[in-house]
């Protein structure tokens, strides 16, 4: 059973927690201009431009291996792009910087991990510095205070291992959060979850993207959950894509000319499915309890 709780606004982070300041630029938060990645003579995709503004909720959806977790990872300046120019916050993408929060895929951990909850997100405050975290009052006051905000005081102080997926989502939004970023980067935040947590981790994004105007890329491949969320979709496949309004992106015509094949997405009950994805471009859907393993 997830043992959640009323959630609970998280106030701005002290200069105590660490926060580096810096005003937030007043164009696109990211700017990405011809990118390019490859491995090889694989083409991931090419000639991507990509403006993704403050408070803007931008959903990047494709199969395996179309290169959505590498564009994150570019994102996060830990992996240079082919070609093209990029900048992050009006700069370089860099390791390590404390406004870009990062959820990633899912991952299952050992029973016996002595990790807590509390020290997942703790690390999200003071990972990046050399040595052992200091024990300052005051980060441990911020550290309730995040986990409150997710509804995870009850089990600040369990074992990550022993925390079921959903719990463990919602520390690893908080670790995400605790240095209240002004990008937010999603990995499959949803996968391997059911109904309800998944419901629980949309509500936790959303109001992060609106109390904070905080710019949020959403990797995924069920876009249901979202799609009232969704201002813009990149649909990466084949090593190009197609980037606007899902009601431009999310249709038969857009994503047979992706693929170079027939494509169907259905309209059903306010839900989006995509049907006749051919072999090698599969292994994902847009109809709940999709599931896909670890995308590159």
């Amino acid at each position: 059973m997830d043992r959640t709780e009323a959630v609970t606004p998280v106030p701005e982070p002290s200069k105590a927690a660490g926060r580096e300041s810096e005003s937030p630029p007043a164009g696109p938060v990211i700017s990405l201009q011809g990118g390019t990645l490859a491995y090889g003579d694989r083409v991931l995709w090419r000639g991507l431009g990509l403006d993704v503004r403050p408070g803007e909720f931008l959903a990047v959806l494709g199969p395996n291996g179309s290169g959505k977790t590498s564009l994150l990872r570019v994102l996060l300046g830990r992996q240079p792009l082919t070609e093209g120019s990029l900048t992050v916050l009006g700069h370089p993408p860099r390791r390590g910087s404390r406004h870009i929060g990062y959820i990633p895929q899912q991952t299952s951990l050992p029973a016996h991990t002595m990790l807590r909850a509390r020290d997942l997100v703790r690390l999200g405050l003071d990972g990046h510095q050399w040595g052992l975290p200091l024990a300052r009052p005051a980060v441990r006051r911020r550290v309730d205070t995040i986990l409150a905000s997710v509804g995870a005081t009850r089990y600040a102080d369990v074992p990550v291992g022993r925390l079921s997926g959903g719990e463990r989502q919602r520390v690893r939004i908080a670790q995400a959060l605790a240095t209240d970023p002004q990008i937010l980067l999603c990995d499959e935040p949803l996968l391997s979850l059911d109904l309800h947590h998944q419901r629980s981790v949309v509500t936790l994004v959303e109001r992060r993207l609106r109390a904070a105007n905080t710019a949020v890329v959403f990797v995924t491949h069920e876009i249901n959950p979202v799609l009232n969320l969704v201002d813009r979709v990149l649909y990466l496949a084949r090593g190009g894509f197609r980037i606007g309004p899902p009601e431009e992106v999310m249709t038969s015509t857009a994503l047979s000319e992706l693929y170079g094949t027939h494509v169907d997405v259905v309209r059903v009950g306010g839900r989006i499915v995509v049907v006749g994805v051919p072999e090698g471009g599969s292994g994902h859907a847009h109809a709940d309890g999709a599931e896909e393993g670890q995308s590159q």
